[in-house]
C-alpha cells in the first residue's frame, strides 16, 4: 500500500487505529480454544469485529512464533483474511547485516506479503537499507519506544545536545522518505511529540501505548497530527481482550474500536 492510498483510507473511515493482533494463546476465550486453529479463529473474530473502525493491523510476530510451524500458519491465515483495504505490519523488530536484512525483507514482503515491517537500528543503515528496496512496502523504524527501558539508550544525551533517538531520526530520513518511511514513537511520551514533528513533520508515526500501557491519545493527537493525519496509533490489548474471556468477546472487541474512532475522528476535525 503506498502514502496515497493510506492517505485516502483514513480519511474515508476517519480513523488512524491500528489494531494489534497480539494473540496470547493463554488468554483465547473458552469459545475459540476448541477450535482446530485457535489462534486464527480467534483473530477472524477480531477481524470480522473491528475492520470498520481501523486502517490497519499489526501482528506482533512473537506471538506466533513462540506456537512453531501451527503459529506461522496461523499467521499465514490471518494476513490472507484481513481485507485488502487494511495496512498490515508484521512487528517483527528486525534487522541484522545486509544479506541478513535482505532474507527478513523477503520473507516479510513477499513470502507473507505485509505492507511494512519494524526494524530496529542499532545496527546502522547497511541493516535497514534492504528493506527500502520494495516498491510501494514501509520500514517502520524504532525510534521513542513505549516501553519503561526506553530510558537508557534511546533518551541518552550526545555531545551536541540532542538525545540518541533524534539522532537515529534525522540519520534514518536520509536513508529513505515519507514515502517509505516510518517511526515508532510512543504513546507513553506525549510531550515529545511536538519536538519530533519539528524533525520529522511529513513522515508517518506509528505509536503503540494506547490502551493497556495507559498512552494519552487526545496529547498524541494534538502534537502528533500532521496535514496527511501522520499517524497510525495502535492498541493491542485494549481492544482484542476487551471482553475477557467471555462469549461475546469479539462484540466487545468492536465497540473498544469504535470507541477510539470516535474519538480519533474528533481530532481529525480539528486539523485543518
Amino acid at each position: 500500500m503506498n502514502r496515497a492510498e493510506l492517505i485516502q483510507q483514513i480519511a474515508q473511515k476517519q480513523s488512524y487505529l491500528c489494531v494489534g493482533l497480539d494473540c496470547d494463546i493463554q488468554r483465547l476465550p473458552p469459545a475459540v480454544r476448541a477450535e482446530a486453529d485457535p489462534i486464527f479463529a480467534f483473530n477472524r473474530a477480531i477481524i470480522d469485529a473491528t475492520k470498520d473502525h481501523c486502517v490497519a493491523y499489526k501482528p506482533n510476530i512473537a506471538f506466533y512464533e513462540a506456537q512453531g510451524a501451527a503459529g506461522w500458519e496461523a499467521l499465514a491465515k490471518t494476513l490472507d483474511y484481513i481485507p485488502d483495504t487494511h495496512f498490515t505490519i508484521a512487528d517483527a523488530k528486525r534487522g541484522d547485516i545486509g544479506n541478513t536484512s535482505r532474507l527478513y525483507a523477503k520473507a516479510f514482503f513477499e513470502t507473507l506479503d505485509f505492507d511494512a515491517v519494524t526494524v530496529a537500528p542499532y545496527m546502522g543503515e547497511d541493516s535497514v537499507a534492504p528493506f527500502l528496496e520494495f516498491t510501494n512496502k514501509w520500514v517502520i523504524l524504532l525510534a521513542l519506544t513505549s516501553n519503561r527501558g526506553s530510558q537508557d539508550f534511546q533518551m541518552a544525551v550526545q555531545p551536541n545536545g540532542q538525545p540518541l533517538y533524534e539522532k537515529v531520526m534525522r540519520r534514518a530520513m536520509a536513508w529513505g522518505s515519507p514515502d517509505n518511511l516510518m517511526f515508532v514513537v510512543g504513546a507513553t511520551h506525549p510531550e515529545k511529540f511536538g519536538e519530533i514533528r519539528q524533525i520529522a513533520p511529513d513522515h508517518f508515526l506509528l505509536v503503540p501505548g494506547i490502551g493497556a500501557q495507559g498512552g494519552d491519545l487526545a496529547g498524541v493527537a494534538r502534537h502528533g497530527l500532521n496535514t496527511d493525519t501522520g499517524l497510525l496509533v495502535n492498541s493491542s490489548r485494549g481492544i482484542i481482550y476487551a471482553g475477557g474471556e467471555g462469549e461475546d468477546f469479539a462484540l466487545r472487541a468492536g465497540q473498544a474500536a469504535h470507541d477510539l474512532q470516535q474519538r480519533m475522528a474528533a481530532s481529525l476535525s480539528t486539523v485543518s
